[in-house]
């Protein structure tokens, strides 16, 4: 017997939730705990450069493993590999290595990521015109994005309080929690809507090149996919940049070391993403237009992210101002407020336009971009921050990403033909 439409999301919402616990558990004092080990800003940006680099990598193959093998079982791949390498990075400093060994990890825990982006949410897809759900998907995908800001919320506020305790503890708790994930995953997630088929080792390098150029051929040459996957190439170059680099950043603006202040604002970084998301469906309303939204919400994000980095003096290079802090803070939380609406909207955007079959794939492809510019941009952003400020590179940073905006307009002059036939409003995607 099928699970109902509501039965699937809810199982998907609690995957999302879960997930983003023991992944946010860390994420407001990573930075910290690498600076701490003794790694300078340039080597914490390669380090996550290298963690980057490793979903590039890996992101292909395990969209095969989504699309031939199953959903579940690339996400039980994932779960068990981010168990063994995020306790891994937390015995690197005790083990008194550096820069090295967190750079090999970081590549394996790019590896268990890799196994998450593109399964669950094809699952959900795949799943849910399985059993007849004619709803609108950015609805859900709203809805999940909420779920991760809330879960997010108290991730790195728990993160924020271990952290200032010890900063390897929050590492330890993350591990623990994936465990019932797994459990979650294990009992609940059925493949719907799609047959797994068996994978022989022997033929994973045909299998790999045969559903990597399919997806090739479908999502390069389609005129709404591929300035999406491009658009996310340039708005990746920043956004993990800017996530892991304000953690410094603040700080230094604030005066003070206070690990849990960190916590603080990475919480209320999930509290902003989650007011724009609660902003898809009334934005959608006055502007059913998803590439226009996307458009507007980068260039409101990108000039917020440039005053971010003006009023710790960048570019103009005097020492910031008292209200300093504040101020890069507020702007910081608005642009996550942009983030937030576009988000949903690029999911469902791109899903679209994507078949069942290789949507794991595509999605997969996606990232793929995603990840090249997080790789570039940590790397160039990371020498720019350390041979001049984090300001400075903030402030160029958030220019290139308006690069992302004629890519938008093309995705939407290509699809207006669809929009006309199925109105964004009525609930299409």
């Amino acid at each position: 017997m099928k699970p109902s439409p509501a039965a699937i999301i809810r199982i998907y919402l609690a995957i999302t939730g879960l997930f983003s616990l023991a992944m946010s558990l860390i994420w407001g004092i990573d930075t910290l705990f690498k600076m701490r080990a003794g790694l300078d800003i340039l080597e914490v940006m390669l380090t996550n450069a290298a963690f980057t680099l490793g979903m590039m990598v890996f992101e292909i193959p395990t969209g095969v493993v989504a699309d031939t093998v199953g959903r579940r079982a690339s996400l039980l791949l994932c779960l068990g590999t981010l168990f063994v390498t995020t306790l891994a990075y937390a015995a690197i400093p005790r083990l008194g290595f550096g820069f090295g060994a967190f750079a090999a990890v970081s590549v394996l825990l790019g590896l268990g990521y890799t196994f998450y982006t593109g399964a669950v949410e094809a699952w959900l897809v795949d799943a849910l015109k399985s059993v007849g759900h004619e709803g609108p998907l950015e609805t859900v995908f709203a809805r999940s994005h909420t779920v991760f800001g809330l879960a997010m919320l108290v991730g790195t506020v728990g993160g924020g309080l271990l952290g200032q305790l010890d900063l390897a503890l929050p590492y330890v708790v993350r591990a623990a929690v994936v465990i019932p994930l797994f459990v979650l995953a294990w009992r609940s997630m059925r493949d719907l809507g799609y047959t797994p088929r068996a994978l022989e080792l022997r033929r994973v390098p045909a299998e790999m090149r045969g559903v990597f150029v399919e997806g090739m051929r479908y999502a390069l040459p389609h005129p709404v996919v591929r300035p999406l996957m491009l658009a996310s190439l340039v708005s990746m170059s920043f956004m993990i940049f800017g996530f892991y680099s304000w953690q410094r950043y603040f700080l230094d603006l604030l005066g003070r070391e206070l690990v849990w202040v960190s916590g603080v604002i990475a919480a209320l970084g999930a509290l902003a993403m989650v007011a724009g998301n609660s902003l898809v469906a009334r934005v959608s309303k006055v502007i059913p237009d998803r590439a226009t939204v996307l458009a507007w919400a980068t260039v409101v994000g990108a000039v917020l992210v440039v005053v971010a980095g003006v009023v710790g003096g960048g570019v103009w290079g005097g020492p910031p101002p008292s209200w300093a802090f504040w101020a890069a803070v507020t702007s910081y939380l608005l642009s996550d407020v942009a983030l937030g609406v576009a988000m949903p909207l690029k999911q469902a955007f791109m899903n679209e336009h994507i078949p069942s079959a290789q949507r794991a794939t595509i999605i997969s492809l996606d990232s793929f971009f995603a990840n090249a510019g997080g790789v570039v941009g940590q790397w160039g952003w990371g020498s720019l921050a350390k041979a001049r400020s984090i300001a400075d590179a903030w402030v160029y940073a958030g220019l290139t990403q308006l690069f992302a905006v004629p890519l938008y307009w093309l995705a939407r002059r290509a699809a207006r033909p669809s929009v006309e036939q199925r109105p964004y409003e009525r609930g299409s995607g």
